[in-house]
């Protein structure tokens, strides 16, 4: 879930923090740059876990903060594909069952990767999967706050850098505001055995 990226950036130190030791210095300012942000292509970025090498520290004219290239490795949220991961069911829509993490909350598991047969309760607003045993089906309800194991099929990056807007977009740019998409999204599935609520699975 969680892996060790190599990264390289140059950081500035402005110069009320010279007083301050270098390695520190550079490590808020990593944090502040990258904590909690996606870096496309590699994952959400949850905090620093070390600096492997300093090159010199430059001052350029004009600007008395010191730049300085710094390697560093990062602690990235990345899952590998068909990992089992638990979350909390955070709701459910017509699109799926929509997944959190806790601190990452974009997580769908589409309607043809529950648990079948399955159906949307338009009024509950859940996905209810619909049990067959010997005596008949029984309804099991996804309700919102119940803990889900899930499998890691699918994931999506968005560069959501900004553009500059293009002569189409500016005549309807002030009708509507586009939609704004997720940096970083996961695709789950639980349709197998052992996968959904932790409710179905555990012997009473």
């Amino acid at each position: 879930m969680f892996v060790l990226v190599e990264m390289v950036d140059t950081v500035r130190i402005p110069p009320w923090q010279f007083e301050r030791k270098l390695n520190d210095s550079i490590a808020e300012e990593l944090n502040k740059k990258l904590a909690n942000k996606v870096v496309y292509n590699v994952g959400l970025c949850i905090c620093l876990f070390d600096i492997t090498k300093l090159e010199d520290a430059y001052v350029f004219p004009g600007d008395g903060a010191s730049h300085t290239k710094v390697h560093f490795r990062y602690v990235v949220f990345h899952p590998f594909l068909d990992e089992i991961l638990i979350g909390k069911i955070k709701g459910c829509s017509p699109e799926g069952v929509h997944v959190s993490l806790g601190f990452f909350d974009d997580i769908l598991i589409p309607p043809e990767s529950l648990q079948q047969p399955a159906k949307f309760d338009e009024a509950e607003q859940v996905w209810v999967w619909e049990y067959e045993t010997e005596e008949g089906a029984h309804d099991l309800y996804m309700d919102t706050g119940e803990e889900i194991r899930f499998r890691v099929v699918d994931e999506s990056f968005v560069d959501t850098s900004p553009t500059g807007p293009s002569s189409a977009d500016a005549a309807s740019s002030s009708e509507e505001l586009p939609k704004k998409e997720a940096p970083y999204t996961l695709v789950g599935s639980i349709s197998e055995p052992g996968l959904g609520l932790l409710s179905w699975w555990t012997s009473s």
